[in-house]
């Protein structure tokens, strides 16, 4: 170690010193909201076993692969500069992900479990597998086996270990107290080789945290304490039926056209369809101004085959599009620049490209919860407002609503029915999130839902 004496007790929030060198409980878990730390102390944790014991090794796991380098790897790597020790005292490498102390040989294996033989290889021959670190534990619910997975690698790692043995659990709480993940929490209490330590932003000094991001959360506090409980506490707020409950009529919408300073504000103009052949087809037209920082609704089309009677063909509706698209231009003096389409309407997306050469045609990201968890918070903040002439969206929106077996299930299942628009307005947020990030606090907007956030 360098000559600088780090304390253990100055780098990780009091509430982890139980947890630091408790090996009596077998399982650890631990979750919170925002700016926790939990995943600063998970690597602190984890380098000060390697340099420690001289005889273990640790396996850190993400659901899958790709999520590693950008996410834990870094922090540990992080952990090796807050805990004062030289880099020069570590083998480090990409591929494979790896961190190995050259002392006594202990290595630290990152790896994710995308399929049942990416453990396979990991089990260290020379030395025990001591800890074993599950990062973001929701992805094992949500897109894998959720407790027979957990169960499996517990019994992967754990064989012919008779030396300890931990197996340890970071996440954020979903909104849905039903959801699998907390179920599994509730059994997992019962056990008496169990801890369970849920933290939050304010167990963290506030010198840690910086006065911005403490803002950032009285901020979301003062708009919307629904969702600051869950974003920022960490608690299980319960999912309402209605999905889009923060919308504001007076507040989200403007019963007047946009004025000729804010038509010059727009930097950009885009689109986003919603294609039915029986069901409803919508365009949903936007504008976004970096300088105001944001979204303007502009105008929609609107058709249904089954309450009209009258199917319109794909080349019928690339025409209306096209229509459409040369009264933006008229009005607002800037064209249409992208299109972000529903994946599945390939037909449509052609004979738009064949009319609307100018358009540049996104297939639109369909991944519904973050599409909705991004949605809500561009409305709390109310950084978009949309227009009158929306009038199939602002029918919708007020409707949107979760099925209500799923919730009780403990599944968010939104209600297919009256959601077209609705669509169509989750396209355009993912599609530009890169530029609506920026337009929310920063320590909201830079965190993307599917990796936690500490």
């Amino acid at each position: 170690m360098s000559k600088k004496q780090i304390k253990i007790s100055d780098i990780i929030i009091p509430k982890f010193y139980p947890l630091f060198n408790d090996i009596e409980h077998v399982h650890k878990i631990i979750d919170s909201g925002r700016a926790g730390t939990k995943s600063s102390y998970g690597a602190i944790h984890g380098i000060y076993k390697i340099i420690s014991d001289d005889n273990c090794s640790i396996v850190v796991m993400r659901k899958f692969h790709n999520k590693l380098y950008k996410t834990v790897y870094k922090e540990f790597l992080r952990a090796i500069k807050r805990l004062g020790i030289s880099k020069k005292k570590f083998k480090i490498t990409k591929s494979p992900m790896q961190i190995t102390y050259r002392k006594n040989g202990n290595t630290i294996y990152f790896t994710g479990n995308d399929s049942i033989d990416d453990t396979k290889g990991i089990i260290d021959e020379n030395k025990p597998i001591k800890l074993v670190i599950l990062d973001e534990l929701t992805e094992f619910f949500e897109r894998g086996q959720g407790e027979d997975e957990i169960a499996n690698i517990e019994a992967t790692f754990i064989r012919g270990n008779d030396e300890e043995f931990c197996m340890e659990y970071y996440f954020n709480p979903p909104k849905n107290p039903n959801a699998p993940i907390m179920q599994w929490v509730k059994n997992m209490e019962k056990r008496n080789d169990t801890i369970h330590i849920h933290v939050d932003y304010r167990d963290v000094p506030e010198k840690w945290l910086g006065k911005k991001l403490i803002e950032s959360a009285l901020e979301m506090l003062a708009i919307d304490e629904r969702m600051y409980k869950w974003v920022w506490l960490g608690k299980c707020i319960g999912l309402d039926e209605i999905i889009y409950y923060m919308f504001d009529e007076v507040e989200h919408v403007l019963n007047r056209d946009l004025t000729e300073k804010e038509k010059s504000s727009l930097t950009s103009v885009i689109a986003a369809v919603d294609y039915g052949q029986m069901n409803a087809t919508v365009f949903e037209f936007f504008g976004y101004s970096l300088s105001k920082q944001m979204i303007y609704g502009l105008d929609e089309f609107a058709h249904s085959g089954r309450d009209t009677g009258k199917q319109m063909t794909p080349s019928k509706y690339a025409n209306e599009f096209k229509n459409m698209c040369l009264k933006i231009e008229n009005e607002f003096n800037k064209k249409v620049r992208y299109v972000y389409i529903d994946p599945s309407a390939k037909g449509l997306a052609e004979e738009i490209k064949r009319v609307c050469p100018w358009v540049k045609i996104r297939n639109a990201e369909n991944a519904v919860l973050l599409g909705i968890s991004r949605t809500q918070k561009v409305l709390a903040f109310k950084k978009i407002i949309f227009s009158h002439r929306q009038e199939n969206l602002l029918k919708e929106i007020p409707n949107y609503g979760y099925d209500k077996k799923s919730i009780e299930a403990g599944k968010e299942v939104p209600v297919k029915q009256d959601d077209h628009s609705m669509d169509a307005l989750r396209y355009m947020i993912m599609g530009i999130w890169v530029k609506i990030r920026k337009f929310l606090p920063k320590n909201i907007g830079d965190i993307d839902e599917k990796d936690g956030g500490d």
